[in-house]
């Protein structure tokens, strides 16, 4: 055990710093307006101060309990990462249901535990997701299989 929890306190204060400099390129990068007119700035810089008050609510409470030791696997992130690849490269030679089921299978390699069934199932819902909606609800002409060979 440590003296403190680190995990809340990085989580936190990564927050507070994407909070922080959210709301600064708002006010910085466009016009806010007043509270009764609000400008396009308003909305982000506000989300940002809400972002970084949410990151010190999770900071502060953890300098003051204990917290186990974290534990740091390389391979989660790069599973991810590989998988998102995957996706980039498999979609424009072979459509988009192979470039799903390839971020799908690379990335569940990632988690600890290998369950093939929902696997399968994750893979079969995300691909009729994907079908329902750009081919049947919004009609784009998105090629879902293409054979390269």
């Amino acid at each position: 055990m440590l003296s403190r929890d680190y995990r809340d306190i990085f989580g936190g204060l990564l927050m507070v710093a994407f909070g922080v400099w959210v709301a600064w390129y708002s006010a910085a990068h466009y016009d806010l307006g007043t509270f009764r007119r609000m400008a396009p700035g308003m909305f982000p810089m506000m989300l940002g101060i809400i972002l970084a008050g949410f990151g010190l609510a999770i900071a502060i409470p953890a300098f003051f309990r204990t917290g186990p030791k974290p534990y740091i696997r390389i391979w989660t992130p790069l599973f991810v990462l590989l998988g998102v690849g995957a996706f980039a490269i498999l979609v424009r030679p072979f459509g988009l249901i192979p470039a799903i089921l390839g971020v799908t299978i690379i990335s569940s390699l990632a988690e600890l535990k290998f369950r093939p069934v929902s696997l399968a199932i994750l893979c079969a819902v995300l691909c009729l997701i994907a079908w329902l909606t750009f081919r049947v609800g919004l009609g784009l002409p998105m090629p879902m299989f293409r054979w390269p060979y």
